[in-house]
């Protein structure tokens, strides 16, 4: 039924696995890629973060959907929501359907990371904003939440205490610094942990500091460990952080 579904573009797109199966898995990172890419491509930064994890990480598994044609939605994350429909929308429910088998697999929210890139991680913390609840984490390399200047942000429940990261440079081409910030408010606002970086000249790409802060909220995940503020970046394990 691949790409039969118009108003579900995204249904029965793959997803792509790496690391610890998932009937194995205690934590599950749910990895969207970016627009123009594909599931394999982002999987590639598996082994980046769990390195130098105790005992490898081995149970991690790493999960990652295809989105048809490469792209979520067709516009700017930027541009009115009707006009990236019903791209966004779909890329949202294939977000759902992940985070849906790893929990029948026994991995809840809870220790379940998002992880995205580029568009991908506007995706990926847009769902979060939309279905806050206590997840593992909440990654966003180089994005933010999805829409126009002005978008109403009214995002119901409460993310709990969620470790976010919000990395990006300070003048992407694509992410303006000030998307950023204002997606720091709103998580802030459903009580995530929010820690947001905005780099200097590093470009629109995935950059060390951004990995050592996954596996520090990695490392929380599996310590399946409560932290108050900001601490989640110290957790023991998360090597480089």
């Amino acid at each position: 039924m691949t790409g039969t579904l118009p108003d579900d573009p995204h249904f029965g797109q793959p997803i792509r696995h790496a690391g610890a199966r998932l009937a194995d898995a205690r934590v599950a990172v749910v990895m969207v890629h970016g627009r123009g890419a594909a599931a394999e491509g982002i999987l590639t930064l598996a082994p980046a973060l769990t390195a130098g994890m105790p005992d490898g990480a081995d149970d991690v598994a790493f999960l990652a959907p295809q989105a048809a044609g490469g792209t979520w939605y067709p516009y700017s994350f930027l541009a009115p929501l009707a006009d990236n429909e019903p791209g966004l929308s779909s890329g949202l429910r294939a977000i759902g359907r992940v985070l849906d088998a790893a929990a029948a697999a026994g991995v809840p929210a809870a220790r379940t990371v998002l992880l995205g890139f580029s568009q991908g991680a506007c995706l990926a913390t847009e769902y979060a904003a939309r279905h806050a609840r206590r997840y593992g984490g909440v990654a966003a390399l180089s994005g933010g939440v999805i829409g126009p200047e002005g978008t109403p942000r009214g995002y119901a429940g409460a993310l709990d205490g969620t470790p976010v990261f919000l990395g990006c440079d300070d003048a992407d081409p694509h992410i303006p610094a000030a998307r950023v910030r204002e997606s720091a408010l709103v998580l802030e606002a459903l009580r995530g942990d929010v820690v947001m970086r905005l780099y200097r000249g590093v470009g629109h790409a995935v950059i060390a500091d951004e990995l050592a802060a996954v596996r520090a909220m990695l490392a929380a995940a599996r310590s399946g460990t409560v932290h108050a503020g900001t601490a989640w970046l110290h957790s023991p394990g998360a090597t480089g952080a």
